[in-house]
């Protein structure tokens, strides 16, 4: 007795959870760095960089945080995707979770490791993300920042297709005859 090709995979469920505080943290630690290398007489513009996660900066930064977690949401759509429900309602008003929650559909066989893998990619997407947007912002004595955080987060989003690309089916090597 064979089993149907068109038959649906027995999926897992598995969530990835960013801390919203670890995000900022990490967020913060990085302008700080940024501001610090830059020259002493750019004091104004340093100010501004390293500030980022700070009272009254904290705002743009969320802002960006979620759209950098919808931007992930999305590009992990094959094990995201979720129904639309009827009537529901999505306004602007800012939300500030304390918990960035990525639950996926995997199918059984998908790996463990890559897995854990894209738990690390997302985080420092999350947190490049941030950072370019403020480096575009503030820190327009040194335009290389810019180009620096922008090829960071392109990196990342290459790791990140890459580690959602064929992990689902077994690894497989073809016996050659000779």
């Amino acid at each position: 007795m064979g089993c149907c090709k068109n038959a649906r995979q027995p999926i897992r469920t598995v969530s990835l959870v960013f801390k919203r505080e670890q995000l900022l943290y990490d967020i913060g630690n990085y302008a700080f760095v940024e501001g610090d290398v830059m020259p002493a007489k750019e004091e104004h513009e340093r100010h501004q960089v390293m500030d980022v996660t700070q009272e009254g900066n904290i705002d743009l930064a969320t802002r960006i945080l979620n759209l950098a977690h919808s931007e992930v949401v999305e590009t992990l759509y094959p094990y995201t995707k979720e129904p639309v429900v009827d009537e529901e309602v999505f306004d602007d008003e800012l939300v500030e979770p304390e918990k960035y929650v990525i639950d996926m559909n995997v199918p059984q066989t998908y790996s463990r490791t890559s897995v854990k893998y894209l738990r690390w990619l997302i985080h420092e997407y999350l947190v490049y993300r941030v950072l370019y947007e403020w480096m575009c912002l503030t820190n327009l004595a040194n335009p290389l920042s810019k180009k620096n955080w922008e090829e960071k987060i392109e990196d990342i989003k290459t790791k990140m297709k890459s580690a959602i690309r064929w992990r689902g089916k077994p690894l497989r090597i073809s016996q050659h005859p000779f």
